[in-house]
């Protein structure tokens, strides 16, 4: 009897700790109505919990970068503002926000006859938008570009470069909200090539850098860091060391400085998301723990934490016949993680997503869909 009773208490706490961390998911909302193809997005939330999202699309003919915000939460969102008029294609913006809630977007774009990183922000949370600086100029191409801003609105920039004759890591900061530049500085120099780079910074301004590399004979994934505001940088740190191809990292850090890297790996025999963490500030890490157990492949997966140290990661896996998002968390600093939750339920193709939380720990994904018949922007939001 005493058995039982225990049972039943400890059925009814678990079901108790389930509906206290349940989540909803409001609908998917198509955010873009374009005659071309809007693609690749990207998402910030400001500290007023406003969203921000940029993406690039060809209906003016030719790629430029899009943005759009929503001040409600998502319920609505404003009309989409043409953000670059290039000679050439503009793609893959990444975008950031400071204290001050001013906004920061990157991208690539092939204007001047190769590709270069340019820049702009806008200081009165999206409505205007200063011109757009130009941030490289390479013999090479600048491709992918990240961003990040620490707490002391520092803005810092990473991206990839084949000047030196292959791909290598490249990095520079603006100390006045991104009127004046650093020099570039490189930060690989690598025998293979170097790419995707990502970076995030923690509370302490430390600034912490991802990306995958062919240097050991097949793709994997390093790290290295910077405590003095990008200044000097730590050796390179390879993070894993797979059978099979590792690429696509991203990173994010938490209130207690733990650094958290998730990506994706061919070493299972098909394509899997992975994740490791360090607790010393990228000194030493975890062993790598596979998330995903995928009847496809589980590709392009992306990270955000909330301010209560739980771990959210999004991504697209084809097992259901086409691409569809996914997502779990972890409430226990990336120990053990939920049950993947499929997020999208489309006719046509789900890619690309990205992921970004709020103030009152709201989860905010952000994705490109071919279910309209061209690539559209949807978003979705989840509560917990």
């Amino acid at each position: 009897m005493r058995k039982k009773i225990f049972l039943i208490i400890a059925l009814g706490i678990g079901l108790f700790f389930q509906i206290l961390n349940a989540q909803t998911w409001s609908p998917a909302k198509r955010l873009t109505y374009s005659s071309g193809t809007s693609f690749q997005p990207a998402i910030a939330t400001d500290s007023s919990n406003n969203i921000h999202v940029v993406w690039d699309d060809d209906s003016p003919g030719n790629r430029e970068i899009f943005y759009k915000r929503s001040t409600d939460g998502g319920a609505t969102w404003s009309a989409a503002k043409r953000l670059t008029y290039s000679l050439g294609f503009s793609m893959v913006p990444a975008i950031a926000t400071d204290s001050s809630n001013n906004l920061h977007v990157a991208w690539m774009d092939d204007s001047p006859g190769n590709w270069e990183i340019f820049y702009k922000r806008s200081t009165d949370g999206g409505t205007t938008w200063s011109p757009a600086k130009r941030l490289t100029y390479s013999s090479g191409s600048s491709y992918y570009p990240d961003i990040a801003i620490d707490l002391s609105n520092n803005i810092n920039v990473v991206w990839q470069d084949d000047s030196p004759g292959n791909w290598e890591i490249f990095y520079k900061r603006s100390t006045d909200g991104g009127t004046t530049w650093s020099a570039a500085k490189r930060l690989t120099y690598s025998s293979g090539y170097s790419g995707l780079p990502d970076i995030a910074t923690d509370t302490s301004n430390n600034l912490h850098v991802v990306w995958y590399d062919y240097s050991p004979g097949n793709w994997e994934i390093f790290y290295k860091r910077s405590t003095d505001g990008g200044t000097t940088w730590s050796a390179a740190k390879r993070l894993t060391y797979s059978s099979g191809y590792s690429s696509g990292p991203d990173i994010a850090t938490d209130t207690s400085n733990n650094l958290h890297v998730v990506w994706y790996d061919y070493s299972p025999g098909n394509y899997e998301i992975f994740y490791k963490r360090s607790t010393d500030g990228g000194a030493t890490w975890s062993a790598a723990k596979r998330l995903t157990y995928s009847l496809g492949f589980s590709m392009v997966p992306a990270i955000a934490t909330d301010s209560s140290n739980n771990f959210h990661v999004v991504w697209d896996d084809d097992s259901p016949g086409n691409w569809e998002i996914f997502y779990k968390r972890s409430t226990d600093g990336g120990t053990t993680w939920s049950a993947a939750r499929r997020l999208t339920y489309d006719s046509g193709s789900s890619s690309y997503p990205a992921i970004a939380t709020d103030s009152s720990n709201n989860i905010h994904v952000i994705w490109d869909d071919l279910t309209p018949g061209n690539y559209e922007i949807f978003y979705k939001k989840g509560t917990q």
